[in-house]
């Protein structure tokens, strides 16, 4: 009989949640705005200064982020996007739901990441971009997949739904190819429960219009969110301008950098 290593069982990932956290959810109960509102806001724009990016919107996931990015890729039936063997489903789940094809290549041994070297060899005519994956926070040779993706023309994505702290050279993973997608899962390194961020990107100029239409998409193609429309500055009128989807983060899961960045149902303000 094999005696087993621990008596106890071993935890994946346990979130640490302290009184702040409680506080903050049960400010935000108590404010009244528990949907997409300030605190959401105020968390979009920590995280933005932190990667360094132009913008990053709030959804409730990384496959949502992932998604997105596809969308606005506009990829069609039959292109291909080059995904790493070692991920999670979700990085190659996301681009059939937008209806392409993903195509795995292999990883290095060492580092679990996609290389330009076995990009290079998942290539065809039919390749229109790769996800690259930096595996449980070790960063991938992100500036030579980018280079291997300029010379064809192919968009990159990096999903980061490990390396919210993975740097490379001093600069930010997710800040390389033109879009990224970040995890704030349970076992993930910032936690909100569920919940993502699809940061603007830095390999080309960063693109306003193209950050709006992420952040449309996300929520059902509306023009405006429901804090733009209902604020304490008045009614808003919006449109629905295109197909999107239900992926918004809301104020329960996106906390402040301080809870008194947020004001009760009022513009965010600065710490």
């Amino acid at each position: 009989m094999v005696r087993p290593a621990r008596s106890s069982y071993l935890v994946f990932g346990a979130p640490q949640v302290l009184d702040p956290e409680i506080d903050e959810v049960v400010a935000t109960l108590r404010s009244a705005w528990i949907g997409t509102g300030p605190r959401v806001h105020a968390f979009e724009e920590a995280f933005r200064e932190y990667v360094g990016a132009e913008h990053a919107i709030a959804v409730h996931s990384c496959t949502a982020a992932l998604h997105l990015a596809m969308v606005a890729l506009g990829i069609k039936p039959g292109e291909e996007v080059v995904v790493p063997a070692m991920t999670f489903v979700s990085t190659a789940s996301a681009v059939i739901h937008a209806g392409g094809r993903p195509v795995v290549a292999d990883v290095d041994w060492s580092t679990m990441c996609l290389t330009p070297e076995q990009l290079a060899g998942r290539l065809t005519d039919r390749t229109r971009a790769v996800i690259c994956v930096h595996f449980a926070g070790r960063a991938s040779d992100i500036e030579g997949i980018v280079g291997a993706a300029a010379e064809r023309g192919l968009a990159v994505i990096e999903d980061c739904a490990h390396g919210v702290e993975t740097l490379v050279g001093g600069r930010h993973a997710g800040t390389f190819g033109d879009f990224a997608a970040f995890s704030f899962y349970a076992t993930k390194n910032l936690v909100t429960g569920e919940g993502g961020m699809a940061p603007d990107a830095g390999r080309r100029t960063p693109d306003a219009e193209r950050a709006t239409r992420i952040k449309r998409l996300a929520l059902h193609g509306l023009s405006a969110g429901a804090w733009t429309r209902f604020s304490d500055a008045g009614y808003k009128h919006h449109e629905v301008v295109e197909l999107g989807f239900k992926y918004n983060m809301m104020d329960l899961q996106g906390r402040a950098r301080h809870p008194s960045a947020c004001t009760r149902r009022g513009e965010p303000r600065q710490p």
